[in-house]
């Protein structure tokens, strides 16, 4: 299993040297990879083209672009120009929001979003693998190739929670961004369905993205974390699988503790994958050092985190004195 971190979005005129700290620190720290959600603040691809740009060593990923707004053939030019730009160390997380976004928000139709999903990706796989696209669907249709250099293969992750949705992130794509979604939900539920779809392709990677806290007061983490996350125990597809882990809201799936809490917590999430000879690969949501005005205590930097060796990637095991460190919201 790898450890990631998922990346809080910065604001203000230095937002992108902010983002591109935030990487370097990510970098120090051991993590293997940072994540970047694109919502409505700075463009998630374009972002990790300029400050990743300037950080090496660590992949870079996008949980997740939405699909709806933007055509596939400009979202592979994006991503293949975005890839080059970091040196090939691209992940493309896309998804399809939610209703609440693309209808009252966007102004487009949400109906038929599996068909979207699977209409978007006859045009954007080919694209991203340097053929061109041919297709005439029911939602989608293109005639396009692209002349954007490719600084390797571009993996393509679905933010899939819906049976349809992870059959066609086994099938088609490289695997899964998961968020708001719990150990046994992940055992019983998405690796088997997952795993099913892409018989005789390689193993499908799952990316799982919970909220952590290190800290000496889990009551009070418990109760802010219910309060900050409150908006995904009333979206459908994350409201699916909370009540598929029976957790009431977010805080019941979020991994709050000290260090030795939070890592026995993460190492069982991986152990509850179920074939273990999968890519897995953690991702820690964090919300920025300080919590609503109050600085989390972190653990020393002497300290280590429990049992690196079994959390850090083991391509990139982080040297002893770049333990992976202690995360806040």
């Amino acid at each position: 299993m790898r450890i990631g971190m998922s990346l809080t979005e910065p604001a203000g005129p230095g937002a992108l040297t902010e983002l591109r700290d935030q990487l370097r620190q990510a970098t120090d720290d051991g993590f293997a990879s940072a994540w970047i959600s694109n919502i409505f603040g700075l463009d998630a691809l374009t972002a990790l083209a300029v400050a990743g740009s300037q950080v090496p060593d660590i992949e870079l990923g996008t949980a997740v672009v939405p699909t709806y707004p933007r055509h596939p053939a400009a979202l592979a030019q994006q991503a293949l120009t975005t890839a080059l730009a970091v040196g090939g160390r691209l992940a493309l997380g896309i998804g399809l929001s939610h209703r609440i976004v693309i209808e009252d928000m966007y102004g487009h139709s949400f109906e038929r979003p599996a068909r979207h999903m699977s209409e978007y990706l006859s045009i954007l796989l080919p694209l991203l693998s340097g053929e061109p696209a041919n297709f005439d669907g029911e939602t989608m249709r293109a005639r396009i190739g692209l002349s954007v250099p490719r600084a390797g293969r571009v993996p393509v992750l679905l933010a899939a929670m819906a049976p349809a949705m992870l059959r066609q992130a086994g099938e088609r794509a490289d695997g899964t961004v998961l968020w708001m979604t719990g150990p046994a939900t992940v055992r019983d539920y998405i690796a088997p369905a997952i795993t099913a779809a892409a018989a005789g392709r390689p193993a499908p990677r799952v990316v799982c993205i919970l909220p952590v806290c290190v800290t000496d007061d889990p009551d009070e983490a418990r109760a802010r974390a219910a309060r900050i996350f409150e908006v995904y125990r009333q979206l459908p597809s994350y409201r699916a699988m909370l009540d598929r882990e029976g957790a009431a809201g977010p805080a019941d799936v979020a991994i709050i503790g000290d260090g030795g809490r939070c890592g026995t917590s993460g190492r069982r999430h991986h152990r509850r994958r179920g074939d273990r000879r999968q890519p897995d690969h953690g991702a820690c949501r964090r919300r920025g050092d300080r919590f609503r005005g109050r600085r989390v205590r972190r653990p020393r930097r002497r300290q280590a985190h429990p049992r690196p060796a079994e959390v850090a990637d083991p391509v990139r095991r982080p040297p002893a004195a770049r333990r992976v460190p202690a995360v806040s919201w």
